[in-house]
């Protein structure tokens, strides 16, 4: 009998050591290998006007690669859309569904950000950076690039913001813009490498949106790499890399697994009541959960055991919060091993509106399925409903 060979993963990985943008992201994967021509047909079915292409060679620091650049025939004449346009253009593309709800989900990271900052619904975001038809052309370039490859998972390695300040449309701000903070918040970030804007909130939301996995570091054979060449050219190389790897498996893995930091500490004779306050620091520090079991102690004490879980590189600045905001004087750390369901989210269009759902797997089978639980109670309060019969007509839609 012939040995059973095993089936190759293809893999797309992100190497974000110096950030990333949208024209970055388009540039690295047509370096990677996306035909340009290809790129700009699809585009075209947008059937919108006012934009085009520039694809062209270009090196930084040495490293030669793909600059593109989209060029706006009249920018003085540019719209500011909201969201609800962006999606009439995208859905009424000859576009396939798959670059449709990927794209969608991009625009939404963005659009529930700025929702966020302002404190409005993110239907009533009105703003140019979603708008703007350079915007939408990285935007959907992006999903139109990660279909044309044909990867099995998308990962990322942890993404550098930059530094200093930024002037955007609500000002000068403090690197991240704060889009971009939002948009990162659970992702693994560097910070401080230049004194410019490193990531983009478009950059930001295509990640966020589209990557499976966020790790330093990765067991892959790589057989093609792409560099994306940046606006910028100074002391650090302004490029995005990519690779092209593989990962032979003996069958494409629903399960990611990845390595972290598992924190401890015993607490008898601290307010409960600041137990919420503790956790709010933690989460906000980086930390992926923090959680709380009551534990009996010596003398049968009872007390708690407040557990934190985060990266290798958060465990410093977590344990720092512990020591001066708890009544610990000591604490455990010890590695421990994330076993994590592969996920995606789709765009499920209904009568009440479209709302994303997450979904995961396991052995190539949904095992779960979630509705974006903000966007389900917004749409439940514009129109006066409960959330079950948003939940109803979601799965209904599905």
């Amino acid at each position: 009998m012939k040995p059973k060979k095993n089936r190759v993963k293809r893999i797309l990985y992100y190497d974000c050591f110096a950030g990333i943008s949208g024209d970055m992201n388009l540039g690295a994967l047509v370096d990677l290998g996306v035909d340009p021509e290809h790129l700009k047909k699809e585009l075209a079915k947008l059937k919108i006007e006012g934009f085009s292409l520039d694809v062209r060679r270009d090196i930084r620091k040495g490293i030669s690669g793909t600059k593109v650049t989209v060029v706006i025939k009249n920018p003085d004449n540019e719209k500011h859309r909201h969201l609800r346009h962006i999606e009439e253009i995208i859905n009424g593309s000859a576009l396939s569904d798959s670059i449709k709800s990927k794209s969608l989900a991009i625009f939404n990271r963005i659009a529930e950000a700025e929702a966020k900052i302002h404190d409005i619904s993110k239907e009533k975001v009105h703003f140019h950076e979603v708008g703007a038809l350079d915007s939408i052309a990285d935007i959907v370039g992006a999903a139109i690039c990660q279909e044309s490859l044909e990867v099995d998972e998308i990962h990322s390695s942890p993404v550098q913001l930059g530094g200093g300040f930024v002037k955007c449309a609500h000002g000068t701000m403090p690197v991240p813009a704060p889009a971009t903070a939002e948009i990162v918040a659970s992702i693994p970030v560097r910070t401080g490498l230049v004194d410019y804007e490193a990531t983009t909130p478009t950059g930001a939301a295509i990640l966020a949106a589209t990557v499976d996995h966020f790790s330093s570091s990765e067991a892959m054979t790589i057989v093609k790499t792409g560099y994306g060449i940046g606006q910028r050219d100074g002391a650090i190389p302004n490029v995005l890399r990519v690779y092209l790897a593989e990962e032979e498996s003996g069958k494409i893995e629903d399960l990611l697994v990845e390595e972290a930091v598992m924190l401890e500490c015993n607490l008898d004779d601290m307010n409960p009541e600041w137990y919420s306050h503790v956790t709010s620091l933690l989460f906000g520090a980086g930390a992926s959960e923090v959680f709380v079991t009551p534990v009996v102690m010596k003398k049968s004490r009872p007390g708690h055991l407040l557990s934190v879980l985060c990266d290798r590189d958060k465990s410093e600045k977590l344990k720092e919060i512990l020591f001066r905001e708890t009544s610990s004087i000591g604490l455990r750390e010890y590695p421990v091993r994330k076993h994590m369901l592969r996920r995606e989210t789709i765009m499920v269009h209904t009568s009440l509106g479209d709302i994303q759902v997450k979904r995961s797997f396991y052995n190539g089978k949904v095992v779960n399925e979630k509705p974006e639980f903000e966007q389900c109670r917004e749409i439940a309060d514009a129109h006066g409903i409960t959330l079950e019969e948003v939940r109803k007509e979601i799965y209904k839609s599905m």
